[in-house]
């Protein structure tokens, strides 16, 4: 479960990074739902864009929730918070936020990061640490990645087998995130028939995931690159996300069918 609500805010892919139009625009506003194996409900995670000014800086601040309902709230309950303060222009990240309690494991994490001389100022609010970490340059945070991405898809020079890696610092390591893109696909949504580009993120195996390809993603083919849903194998059952309501959109939503 946890596991889903992190990649619902990280993924999106691209195989070429260039210069676009932007894909969104403060007040944009996604909610997703998830079902476990495929009946059962799991949770939602909500994506929210506002603005604001950090150190004097016009900067973007999202915000994204995840948290468990129903039946599985009882059993294993989830509130995870996760914020971004990134650049408008760059899109890269000044201040990553992490506030999570899943099944009574907690963290609460600040990270500043420093672009120019390559660091990570991490304090670790609940065990009253505070640590420098070098990392790569342009380095994005797991909300940021999402944004920066979607800002830099080009579509025009995508095939099947395309793969891209981006550098995200996360918690106290730097971490190489990996997608290949599967080709397109239309998928029947609850806004209709929607024509998507479908990738496969790499995942480590073992505990949570069947292999290392247990997950599949599709982001819709047009200006917004929504994300309209994310499967996970998982080494017991499955899970998966779809969006569910949204607001905000900075390009017409293309539905081939109603």
């Amino acid at each position: 479960m946890k596991k889903l609500l992190l990649l619902i805010i990280t993924i999106v892919a691209l195989p070429k990074l260039n210069a676009q139009e932007p894909a969104f625009d403060t007040g944009e506003w996604f909610k997703f739902k998830m079902s476990y194996s495929g009946w059962m409900k799991a949770g939602n995670a909500t994506l929210k864009v506002n603005q604001t000014k950090l150190n004097n800086k016009e900067v973007f601040h999202v915000v994204g929730k995840g948290w468990t309902t129903g039946m599985i709230k009882w059993v294993f309950k989830v509130e995870d918070r996760y914020e971004s303060y990134f650049d408008k222009q760059s899109l890269v990240p000044y201040k990553f936020v992490r506030k999570i309690d899943e099944g009574g494991h907690t963290k609460d994490i600040v990270i500043n990061f420093d672009q120019e001389k390559n660091k990570a100022h991490v304090n670790n609010i609940k065990h009253k640490t505070k640590k420098v970490f070098d990392t790569e340059p342009n380095i994005q945070d797991m909300v940021s990645t999402f944004y920066y991405l979607r800002n830099k898809l080009d579509t025009s020079v995508m095939k099947p087998g395309d793969e891209v890696r981006i550098d995200m610092f996360f918690d106290e390591e730097n971490y190489g995130f990996k997608l290949k893109y599967l080709g397109e696909e239309i998928i029947e949504t609850e806004f209709g028939d929607i024509e998507s580009l479908k990738f496969r993120p790499y995942v480590m195996a073992g505990r949570v995931f069947k292999e290392e390809e247990s997950l599949t993603l599709w982001v819709s083919k047009d200006k917004n690159k929504l994300p309209l849903r994310i499967k996970a194998d998982l080494a017991v059952g499955s899970l998966r996300a779809d969006l569910e309501a949204f607001k905000g959109l900075k390009h017409p939503f293309k539905i081939v069918v109603n």
